[in-house]
């Protein structure tokens, strides 16, 4: 099938209580290996790129190779821009067919937030294309977007209903506790300040810095309302760890699928289990 907006999955992922795992890509061997892990799944999917990825591969070269994958499966997936805060930068991803756009702002004080998030929505409503946005900072690095640790602010309940309401935004992601990158320590997740976004908008939730929760925290986290979980950093890592041990074995190697291949089945195993994870493991067919 086509690419899809992400918007009926995560609606319908929030109402039963399972997550959609979305998966950062860098590469085409990336790609493939997730939707791979979810079509062996049966499990909905988001790809996800960042600006830097977006700069580096091209809007139309990634929305091609993923509406190519999308056409060799049934099941709904959809592609997100992640982190963006450049409004020229969404518009190119939603003319290049990305199904999906984050709009951050949480950078600027709450009222221009609000207005840089409505201005996104009023472009991307138009053609179906699910917007999400950010409340609070999630702390750590995405690109170069760097948010200290001491500036980490949590998402306030009150606000998050406020903001919904005068956005109209379809996805939510509140700041909660966790972090870009990989933890140094145990996250410190505000589990009770889910809970209150999540009983007071009925908007599906992201789970920001998906990468190094314990099991049982995700499992928590997604039990209590969040619908997406992003996964960014674990990716990268077990990519680029395989390709190292190839060179490790066998340094004068020049052949590109020799340590391509051993990388993209590296990235395969973790999305089966991230996907398993989140509960969306044979639920394709539900959220279509």
């Amino acid at each position: 099938m086509a690419l899809t907006s992400t918007t009926a999955v995560l609606r319908h992922a929030r109402k039963h209580g399972y997550a959609v795992a979305a998966f950062n890509v860098h590469t085409l061997e990336m790609l493939q290996a997730v939707v791979d892990a979810a079509i062996e799944s049966d499990a909905p999917l988001i790809l996800q790129t960042t600006v830097g990825t977006v700069q580096h591969l091209g809007a139309d070269y990634i929305a091609a190779a993923a509406e190519v994958a999308a056409s060799r499966t049934r099941l709904p997936i959809g592609l997100h821009l992640d982190h963006c805060t450049d409004y020229n930068v969404i518009v190119r991803c939603i003319r290049a067919g990305y199904t999906s756009v984050m709009i951050d702002a949480s950078m600027h004080p709450y009222e221009e937030n609000v207005e840089r998030t409505a201005r996104v929505i009023s472009v991307a409503a138009a053609v179906g294309v699910n917007v999400e946005a950010e409340l609070g900072k999630v702390g750590g690095v995405e690109d170069d977007i760097v948010v200290d640790a001491r500036d980490a602010l949590l998402a306030d309940p009150e606000e998050c209903v406020s903001f919904v309401a005068r956005t109209g935004v379809d996805t939510l992601a509140p700041a909660i506790g966790t972090a870009h990158g990989i933890y140094k320590g145990d996250p410190d997740i505000d589990f009770d300040r889910i809970a209150r976004i999540a009983g007071s908008v009925d908007v599906p939730l992201v789970l920001h810095g998906g990468s190094g929760i314990p099991p049982d925290q995700v499992r928590r986290a997604v039990a209590l309302g969040m619908a997406k979980m992003n996964i960014a950093t674990e990716l990268r890592i077990a990519f680029s760890d395989a390709i190292k041990r190839v060179f490790e074995d066998r340094p004068g190697e020049n052949d590109p699928r020799k340590y391509m291949v051993p990388a993209k089945e590296a990235v395969k195993r973790l999305a089966l289990e991230k996907i398993a994870l989140c509960g969306c493991a044979g639920r394709g067919g539900e959220a279509v």
